[in-house]
């Protein structure tokens, strides 16, 4: 990874989930089906058996990334909701507690200094996805323990 994350860097690759074990769950899963329209009788029911097999393999990788992905997503909406008690004022601080979840999400990459402004443009609706939110932050804070 490189020493200093951006915008145009910042997603996260898990090499052995995303380069080693989904593919090999995909192959997997392909060896199967091919497998079903060359076999006949009995060994195609088996096939049919082990195809879905590797589809519930296949689903349960997916699952497990999702559900890591979903509990980060919990802890970094927890960190922010407390950086913005100590950095915003109180009152913008109990509004950004309408931010969407995806919103402070993205906002978890703005520095103190540009933090403030970037919270009142989201509430103020000015960023339609959340890229854009990322996008118009200028000094980037870094997330380097991101799952």
């Amino acid at each position: 990874m490189p020493d200093t994350q951006t915008y145009a860097n910042h997603t996260r690759w898990f090499p052995l989930f995303h380069f080693v074990v989904m593919p090999l769950l995909i192959l997997n899963f392909l060896e199967h089906a091919v497998r079903i329209f060359t076999n006949t009788g009995s060994e195609r029911i088996e096939q049919i058996f082990w195809t879905v097999f590797s589809v519930a393999l296949i689903l349960l990788g997916l699952a497990s990334r999702l559900m890591s992905l979903k509990a980060q997503d919990r802890t970094i909406r927890l960190e922010e909701r407390l950086r913005y008690r100590e950095i915003l004022s109180a009152d913008l601080a109990a509004k950004a507690s309408d931010l969407r979840v995806g919103q402070i999400i993205a906002l978890r990459f703005a520095s103190d200094g540009e933090l403030a402004g970037l919270v009142e443009r989201t509430l103020n609706g000015e960023f339609e996805k959340t890229g854009d939110i990322k996008k118009a932050i200028k000094d980037w804070r870094g997330d380097y323990l991101r799952v």
